[in-house]
């Protein structure tokens, strides 16, 4: 790690290391049991991931044991106590994550240690309990001589007097903490999570949804209706508990990562999307002399989908970048510029139709992938939207 720390220091970056507490922390609880506040905890183990992957997305994360520390355990604190104190040796950053997010206080509730501290601290909420954990979280760290950040959920139930707060579930928490006069990293899911699929899911290995190019490229870290001076700046997140391999990491982040580079580096008055994607696309040669494996799913159409007052599809096809065309067919062989060619009118499938296959030309050169989009696909995207 310290090799890790001087080469990003080589290289003007510092590393910002951060312990996820009080949730996401099952190896801690599985190693010793007795930081949590549920029976049976010395039965856990530690799944590699695969039972996270492929999850239903739509619905909220419940994990199936106990990952939270307990708050009104003492023996945690004094756990943290350690940790943190090693950490802040380790790291020069003057910042230490404390994550605080997706803590399912549900099992709290049902803690008899943690009835016991709400009456003895008077906490009326669960939320509250997790605020007595943060704030007490803030005392380790600052006692190491750092500074504590958190997820946006640290705001739930108070915040801690000091802390700055990263905000990821939308720009929101980060508007409210700066309004408090705490300072902010923006890092919302909306534009800034890369782990999100490039382009349709029909097409990309399925996570939890899409974020295009073109949407990362409309991250604004610091609106104005807020204080520049609380804006610590923006973060790109790219978790991989659904990546296999490195490859497919290194798809994951470009080009995106240029999106939020010029987000984060550039006033919003210099930003030109028609300007930044000619860029990118000349990025891409650099990428393939270097060998890293990279999207050009802007070159892919958009689907969007609805019925008519007749019950029949209306599928309405879009580019992000100008100037291309895209071309089809319905009858499952793989079009080419020489097919019917896709101009504003939304298409309505022949009857005997089973799949819809597009595919974009810049001129006479093929730039997009052919995707195959099928009809029942559409239908029920449709029967969604109704």
């Amino acid at each position: 790690m310290k090799e890790l720390i001087q080469y990003a220091k080589d290289r003007f970056v510092n590393i910002l290391p951060e312990i996820d507490v009080p949730a996401h922390s099952l190896a801690a609880v599985a190693s010793y049991p007795e930081l949590s506040c549920t029976p049976g905890a010395d039965k856990y183990v530690v799944s590699s991931g695969e039972s996270r992957r492929r999850r239903d997305t739509t619905q909220p994360v419940i994990p199936p044991v106990d990952n939270t520390l307990c708050p009104a355990n003492e023996k945690v604190y004094e756990f943290l106590d350690k940790v943190f104190g090693e950490i802040a040796q380790l790291f020069p950053f003057e910042y230490i994550h404390m994550g605080g997010d997706e803590a399912n206080k549900k099992f709290w509730g049902e803690s008899d240690a943690v009835k016991a501290l709400m009456q003895k601290e008077g906490l009326k909420t669960l939320d509250e309990v997790q605020s007595y954990f943060v704030k007490r979280v803030e005392k380790i760290v600052e006692s190491k001589g750092k500074k504590l950040m958190g997820w946006d959920e640290i705001l739930e139930g108070g915040l801690a007097p000091d802390a700055a707060v990263m905000s990821w579930r939308s720009m929101e928490g980060g508007v409210t903490a700066s309004h408090m006069h705490h300072d902010v990293v923006m890092s919302p899911v909306q534009y800034a999570y890369l782990d999100y699929m490039q382009a349709d899911q029909i097409i990309e290995p399925r996570v939890y949804a899409t974020l295009r190019l073109k949407k990362a490229y409309e991250f604004d870290p610091c609106p104005d209706s807020l204080d520049p001076k609380y804006i610590k700046g923006g973060q790109a997140n790219i978790w991989t508990e659904q990546m296999f391999n490195v490859r497919h990491l290194e798809y994951m982040t470009w080009p995106r990562a240029l999106a939020i580079a010029e987000c984060v580096w550039s006033p919003v008055a210099v930003k030109n999307w028609d300007n930044f994607e000619t860029r990118v696309e000349q990025q891409f040669p650099r990428f393939d002399e270097a060998e890293v494996k990279y999207a050009r799913a802007i070159f892919d159409p958009s689907f969007d989908v609805k019925k008519d007052a007749d019950g029949k599809l209306q599928i309405t096809l879009t580019n992000e970048v100008d100037g291309l065309d895209i071309y089809y067919s319905f009858d499952n062989s793989f079009p080419d510029n020489f097919y019917p060619k896709y101009y504003t009118t939304p298409l309505t499938p022949p009857k005997d139709a089973v799949m819809l296959k597009v595919v974009t030309y810049r001129g006479k050169q093929q730039v997009g992938r052919i995707i195959a989009m099928p009809i029942d696909e559409l239908q029920k995207r449709a029967d969604r939207k109704r």
